[in-house]
């Protein structure tokens, strides 16, 4: 009985020490609390310009837009409410580059019938010094929940989820699909062009870019939402722009999760929070786990403070940000938004 009793005991606390030690690999850093995001809401994304935080986006009761728009200056550990998006929609593709934000796609109010996603094709330009926004071309595939990253003068919209033949819209009880949809848009010439694949459809990804490659990581695969017809994932694809190719798959994130937010930080990908769901649990993860693709390593690292999903990361200086977010998973009837906003300090590498 007692040999019984002992050797989980022992396994686990090899497990733990495991844990340990890649956590003192990459050193840890610690959560501090920032000012509370004035609007809390789920379904939220972020990104970093001109050394504040941007975020946009929420979802509201019944699947209403909220098209809200909020900077985060680090300096006065303040927001400020900007102007409004010009289309209302959410689970948009979000990145930066020079300066300027490039909000990719999406979904949106139906104009008719019921409450649903219907996604949209929309590109836009926000400038955060003029607080100004511009149409941009249309993409050429209507979607939702893509990934977007900016790089070398091109924003990448990969994956999302989108209509089945037929359909005008995404809902639980309509039968819609994930896509490997990769879509190049060219900054200068206001352009877009088709690109590989991703080997691996998916939507509610996150991804960052590193030493020229785009890294999307987790997110779900089936429909668009967790609480009917689809799976978490824990796969790590590469995609090299220079070459159009996808590589081989990379090691796996620790958690299998879906609608994370992330950051990079000195060459490595950051990741937080996210939802699940199976048939006897729903639940938001407090996990951060952060990707080296030059050694093909996770690390785990010390959990965010709240459990959240629909969250929107930034990094800023040596602090990645998490704002607000829902502690609830999806679906459940129940929506607990959160104001928290949690910042990881990065450690001093000596």
């Amino acid at each position: 009985m007692f040999i019984a009793i002992r050797q989980p005991i022992v396994a686990t606390a090899a497990v733990a020490l495991m844990l340990v030690a890649s956590a003192a690999a990459h050193a840890q850093g610690a959560w501090v609390k920032r000012a509370p995001f004035p609007e809390p809401a789920e379904e939220l994304l972020g990104t970093a310009a001109g050394g504040k935080m941007y975020v946009f986006c929420g979802l509201g009761p019944g699947w209403k837009p909220l098209g809200m728009v909020y900077e985060y200056d680090p300096a006065s550990d303040k927001w400020a409410k900007k102007k409004t998006m010009p289309l209302l929609s959410h689970h948009v593709g979000v990145t930066e580059a020079n300066g300027k934000i490039y909000v990719m796609g999406g979904f949106k109010y139906p104009d008719s019938g019921p409450a649903a996603w219907q996604p949209i094709d929309n590109a836009w330009e926000y400038d955060p010094a003029a607080d100004s926004w511009k149409a941009l071309a249309p993409m050429p595939t209507k979607r939702g929940s893509p990934v977007a990253v900016a790089l070398g003068g091109k924003v990448y919209v990969i994956g999302g989820a989108t209509t089945s033949p037929g359909q005008s819209v995404v809902h639980p009880t309509i039968a819609h699909r994930s896509v490997g949809v990769v879509e190049e848009y060219d900054i200068a010439g206001n352009s877009w062009r088709e690109r590989t694949p991703m080997p691996t459809p998916r939507n509610h990804a996150t991804a960052g870019a590193v030493n020229g490659k785009i890294y999307v990581i987790g997110g779900r695969v089936g429909t668009s939402f967790i609480s009917n017809g689809s799976s978490n994932i824990d796969v790590v694809e590469e995609y090299d722009p220079a070459t159009d190719a996808w590589g081989p798959p990379r090691a796996r994130m620790p958690s299998a999760r879906s609608a994370t937010a992330s950051g990079v930080y000195q060459g490595r990908i950051y990741v937080t929070g996210g939802e699940g769901q199976n048939a006897q649990m729903m639940y938001t993860f407090r996990a951060l786990e952060a990707y080296d693709p030059a050694a093909n390593r996770w690390t785990v690292l010390a959990s965010m403070p709240v459990s959240r999903h629909g969250l929107a990361g930034a990094v800023i200086g040596n602090e990645l940000h998490m704002v607000s977010g829902d502690v609830q998973s999806a679906g459940t009837g129940v929506h607990v938004h959160t104001e928290s906003h949690d910042a990881y300090q990065f450690a001093a590498v000596k």
